[in-house]
């Protein structure tokens, strides 16, 4: 296979409810590999049983700075907005904007509702330095 996937950094909540919140980023992370994406998912990854404690301040910096590494080498951040935007995602848009990523607000039909809080609708596109 010769195709190349387009490397993205997924933003999407997780605390709070973590059940649903981690069944919205699985149904984030198919929707990437949909459109021919790779995502890197950190806050399913990390927070895995045995890698690191999400309650634990220090683990989950730790999580969140390890999701933030892959930012400079991805072709774009997506932040997935159908259950709003947490402050973790707040602060990995911030980053993503320092980094010049390019930023992609995405929305699943699924799981889409109406009174977003406001969130931009899926498929709008920030550009860096916006």
């Amino acid at each position: 296979m010769s195709e190349r996937f387009r490397r993205v950094v997924l933003e999407s909540p997780y605390g709070g409810d973590v059940e649903r919140n981690k069944r919205y980023a699985r149904a984030c992370v198919r929707d990437c590999l949909q459109r021919g994406e790779s995502a890197i998912a950190s806050h399913l990854l990390y927070t895995q049983e045995g890698i690191l404690d999400d309650a634990v301040p220090a683990e989950r910096m730790l999580g969140i700075r390890a999701g933030w590494a892959w930012m400079p080498v991805a072709d774009a951040v997506v932040v997935y907005t159908d259950l709003g935007t947490s402050d973790g995602m707040r602060e990995g848009i911030r980053t993503a904007a320092r980094l010049g990523c390019l930023i992609e607000y995405r929305s699943l039909k699924e799981w889409a509702s109406d009174g977003a809080g406001g969130q931009r609708p899926g498929g709008v596109r920030e550009q860096p330095g916006a």
